[in-house]
């Protein structure tokens, strides 16, 4: 397993040697399948703390290669050997359950990136966790109040049955007022889809909503755009973002999708990210990216304001989201996930680049539908 160690400007040189005052561990998906998803992770969390040119922070990333047991035998070494005070950067729900909620009753703060499964904004809720990205529910209930506003009656809905695909159709049906066709959990990582078409073109379905990240949903776009089944298909972001784009294709295009952030959002905060982002590395940034960036400037912005040791006063630094974030308008629930818009994208084509465009917004000022159940 290769391990990288980063320091921000070069903390070590600029400090003389001397230990950072905060340290942050990141654990992230490198290799393997959902590895895209990790690099843009990384990569958009590494942007801003070395455009901060911070001496006062260093980073340590591993390579959970999306797997449980490796992610906790990471958690554990930074913890103990590390002594780090943050940890942050998981992709996937299941690693999050396996990590955050020992992480926390150490003690230690963690900002998700990314995974933000229901059982962590509910009854296991805790003071030091922080959802810098959104509730797993939330682009699945912009998705379910979008196809209301388009008028679909019988969607097929399908997803992998791992904890954020549960809450994924969990959150797409809470806003969905139409029938259900069909309603379908896949294996996690699977890539043949023609059982699930096959039940999709005899379920009499007028649309399909489906969740499938990373390779999953470019296997199923392909085959779904192959098999001849000609049904609107809606999904939340994560299926058609960045990179996944490329490998899709014209499959993709006019396809509609739920987001919290889209590189075409007007505020100075995003235009700056996306200008940096393509011009460090040479391609555009996806939510995953967008969505790092925004943890660490959050971050920052906490440390500016407290000592990460003393847990009370730098959480309610965290909580004031002093920071300019990519989307614009961004503040945390009572239970410490953001209260943001949800809106709808469609996918198009910009000379020979696939991206995204926003034509909507599908739910304004949204928290999520677990606050009440938090008790900090």
């Amino acid at each position: 397993m290769k391990k990288l160690m980063l320091a921000t400007a070069a903390a070590a040189l600029a400090a003389g040697g001397a230990m950072a005052d905060v340290k942050v561990g990141m654990i992230t998906t490198l290799s393997g399948g959902g590895a895209s998803l990790g690099i843009d992770t990384r990569d958009g969390f590494m942007l801003a703390m070395e455009g901060a040119n911070r001496d006062d922070v260093e980073v340590v990333i591993e390579d959970d290669q999306r797997k449980p047991d490796i992610a906790v035998q990471l958690a554990d070494k930074m913890i103990q050997s590390e002594k780090v005070d943050v940890l942050t950067g998981i992709v996937w729900s299941n690693l999050a359950m396996a990590v955050v909620p020992a992480a926390t009753a150490q003690g230690l703060f963690y900002l998700s990136t990314n995974a933000a499964p229901a059982q962590l904004a509910g009854k296991g809720c805790n003071a030091n966790y922080f959802s810098v990205s959104y509730q797993n529910d939330n682009l699945h209930e912009g998705a379910g109040a979008y196809a209301t506003q388009a008028g679909f009656k019988n969607t097929f809905i399908l997803a992998p049955n791992y904890p954020a695909g549960i809450d994924s159709l969990t959150g797409f049906k809470r806003f969905y007022e139409g029938d259900l066709a069909g309603e379908v959990y896949t294996k996690l990582g699977q890539t043949d889809y023609a059982a699930e078409i096959a039940q999709i073109r005899a379920s009499g379905a007028d649309s399909v909503f489906f969740f499938l990240p990373g390779g999953m949903g470019i296997s199923f776009l392909k085959q779904y755009a192959d098999s001849g089944v000609d049904l609107p298909v809606v999904g939340p972001a994560f299926s058609f973002d960045q990179g996944i784009l490329q490998a899709v294709g014209e499959a993709a295009v006019g396809v509609k999708n739920s987001s919290t952030w889209s590189k075409d959002l007007d505020n100075e905060a995003n235009a700056a990210f996306v200008a940096a982002f393509q011009q460090k590395y040479d391609r555009l940034p996806s939510i995953y990216a967008a969505q790092g960036y925004d943890t660490a400037n959050l971050l920052l912005s906490a440390i500016d304001k407290a000592d990460v040791n003393d847990d009370a006063a730098f959480a309610a630094a965290l909580k004031e989201a002093d920071f300019a974030s990519v989307r614009g308008e961004f503040s945390f629930a009572a239970n410490n996930h953001p209260i943001q818009n949800v809106y709808v994208r469609e996918v198009i084509k910009e000379g020979d680049v696939f991206t995204n465009k926003i034509v909507g917004t599908a739910l304004e000022d949204h928290a999520n539908a677990y606050v009440d159940e938090c008790k900090m």
